[in-house]
């Protein structure tokens, strides 16, 4: 697929992007090496190959589960103006 220059000043129309006489060549052999690009890519075969969820083989690096703080639910409610069961009690703010 090839772009010419009445197809970039569309483009540009339809973005709303302002663009020159002397952009108009640029704009229009980038856009054709990206569609060069494109169609090289399709044109590889990819039969039998499974797909992947990213480029690379990643891994995630998991720490272990372990509790570092201790348990100061007792400290802070006490300071709470208002607890029942263990949970804070706030104003209804929504009817």
């Amino acid at each position: 697929m090839s772009l010419s220059p009445q197809d970039v000043e569309r483009i540009a129309k339809l973005a709303r992007i302002r663009v020159d006489g002397d952009e108009v060549m640029a704009y229009q052999s980038q856009l054709n090496n990206i569609f060069g690009l494109i169609e090289a890519m399709q044109a590889v075969d990819t039969a039998g190959i499974a797909p992947m969820s990213h480029a690379q083989d990643l891994f995630q690096r998991l720490r272990p589960d372990v509790v570092t703080e201790p348990n100061r639910r007792d400290a802070f409610q006490a300071l709470a103006p208002q607890t029942e069961n263990g949970l804070y009690l706030v104003p209804k703010v929504i009817e």
